[in-house]
């Protein structure tokens, strides 16, 4: 499933942290906007992953689940491009 993940995350460390772990699981489409495509097992990975690195007194985080419709509606303004699911194969 396309996951979209955005976050405003006031210290820089934190910020910093949230994006390195992020830069494994998607694609970053925006300077605090990752487009994650994603199993439902491993978006808790991520959702937990997440709560264990912010301060929930003081940072945002919002998760938007899109379905195929709702990904064939995604529109761009200026640059950038759609992300595609990853081609894989297992062995």
């Amino acid at each position: 499933m396309l996951t979209m993940i955005c976050y405003d995350i006031t210290d820089d460390r934190r910020r910093n942290k949230v994006a390195r772990l992020l830069e494994g699981w998607g694609k970053r489409v925006q300077e605090s906007v990752f487009e994650c495509h994603i199993t439902a097992i491993q978006q808790r990975q991520i959702f937990s992953g997440i709560a264990a690195l912010i301060d929930a007194e003081q940072d945002k985080v919002r998760y938007y689940a899109l379905c195929g419709k709702d990904r064939g509606k995604l529109q761009i303004l200026g640059k950038g491009c759609k992300t595609q699911d990853i081609a894989y194969w297992l062995s």
